[in-house]
């Protein structure tokens, strides 16, 4: 189980971050402050506490971690939690884990909620995740997700009021507020390149995270034969994208962080380069300094 997780905090203000990621092996991404985490890994113990998994698709390196989650919050005395993912996956994963109650002795308490492209979850009031489809090959069912708050501001017409003035108004039944939706963070999972305007408040989010899972130049073909991500695909991604920071994740073995940097400085722009930050680069280390993804 990874637990040399990295930690990084992106954007204004500031998101924390607390995950690995490295293609085939492992990838989980969470984020405390909102109480979520973007696929499960091997269920890393520093994420076991938060209670809503956005599960990206059931490739093993994102979905491993499902059962231990359940099972380990229940024998913490900490039971529940539950996990977002695509409707395809509910009955397959709900059947794993009433199996996996055969192997250990027990049924753990578990939630499974069914998702699509454009349905919404709140995980407390004003807060919400969305989901969206994404590409990652027509036989594996995937989704990204959003997370977004809501906010109430006062009416422009208003501004110029005093307070009793306002509270008046509202006594009276006025409308005196307006809801807007603010973008924090969203996370693609494995994805092909697409234009990110094509879903609401996804190219407005503060942090977007992302995969490039592979950055040499003769492994365009694997990209493309797994529905990955080239690092010479990424310029279409973010002139899509307004995001303060853009996090990469998924980067293969095959590739060390040095020629990672190396590949996104020759490729990008550097008004791009600056807000673009390595998941699994070695400075942003929380645990175990053995080196992960192929560093230097």
């Amino acid at each position: 189980m990874a637990e040399n997780l990295s930690s990084l905090e992106v954007g204004d203000p500031p998101v924390h971050l607390l995950g690995y990621s490295v293609a085939g092996e492992e990838s989980v991404v969470g984020v405390p402050e909102l109480d979520v985490m973007f696929d499960i890994g091997k269920a890393p113990r520093q994420l076991l506490s938060l209670n809503h998994v956005c599960l990206t698709h059931g490739h093993m390196d994102h979905a491993a971690g499902l059962a231990y989650y359940f099972w380990q919050r229940d024998f913490q005395d900490n039971p529940g939690g539950r996990v977002l993912l695509p409707r395809e996956l509910h009955a397959p994963v709900e059947r794993m884990l009433r199996d996996w109650a055969a192997v250990e002795g027990h049924l753990a308490p578990f939630e499974l909620l069914p998702m699509q492209s454009g349905d919404r979850y709140e995980v407390r009031r004003d807060l919400f995740i969305q989901a969206f489809d994404v590409p990652h090959g027509r036989q594996v069912p995937a989704l990204g997700y959003l997370v977004y708050e809501v906010r109430r501001k006062l009416r422009p017409e208003l501004a110029g009021l005093t307070g009793p003035e306002i509270v008046a108004l509202k006594n009276k039944g006025a409308e005196v507020t307006f809801a807007t939706e603010v973008p924090l963070v969203a996370y693609l999972g494995d994805s092909q390149v697409f234009d990110l305007t094509t879903v609401p408040l996804l190219a407005d989010a503060r942090v977007l995270m992302a995969e490039c899972t592979f950055v040499d130049a003769d492994h365009v073909s694997r990209a493309r034969a797994g529905c990955h991500v080239h690092v010479t695909d990424l310029p279409r991604l973010l002139a899509t994208t307004r995001a303060q920071a853009v996090v990469l994740t998924h980067l293969t073995r095959r590739s060390g962080m040095l020629t990672a940097r190396r590949a996104l400085k020759k490729t990008l722009a550097p008004a791009d380069l600056a807000r673009v930050h390595l998941l699994m680069d070695r400075k942003h280390k929380s645990e175990d300094p053995q080196p992960a993804s192929g560093d230097e």
